[in-house]
């Protein structure tokens, strides 16, 4: 989160889960029921409750404070019938999906400092790309599929 611009000195907030026991930075479990597409595969719903996370505005700057905070969200994607497929074998990655539209609502905590945010309802949020689909990097990748 910024207060004004979007640059490094104007950062006020910056949420991310720790880092887990096994060393694995930015990710959570999803919990049972967290994530559920439709049958069709059409539609896909991620929606996490109360996720232990660190407010660190000056990450990644060694000195950076971090301070326990608690995130929940909910975002949809609904995929349309446009077919999407990117393959770049000299940087071995490939994405094939369909392009979807995709909505979010989210809200955050920070009890030591008293501070709180909420975003817009998810009936008020859109974005016009996403992607439902399939991606291979690095050694998973063949040229071939």
């Amino acid at each position: 989160m910024f207060q004004g611009q979007a640059a490094p000195a104007n950062q006020i907030h910056d949420f991310h889960p720790p880092i887990s026991p096994s060393g694995l930075y930015w990710v959570v479990p999803v919990p049972e029921g967290g994530l559920i597409i439709s049958p069709d595969g059409q539609t896909a719903t991620l929606e996490m409750k109360d996720i232990a996370v660190v407010d660190q505005p000056r990450w990644p700057a060694l000195e950076a404070v971090g301070m326990p905070a608690v995130m929940s969200f909910k975002m949809i994607w609904k995929a349309t019938d446009e077919k999407i497929v990117y393959d770049d074998p000299q940087k071995q990655f490939r994405v094939e999906g369909y392009r979807a539209a995709s909505q979010l609502e989210a809200q955050v905590k920070v009890p030591s400092i008293g501070f709180s945010w909420k975003s817009d309802p998810l009936s008020e949020s859109h974005a016009n790309f996403a992607i439902i689909g399939d991606e291979v990097n690095g050694r998973y990748y063949s040229p071939t599929k």
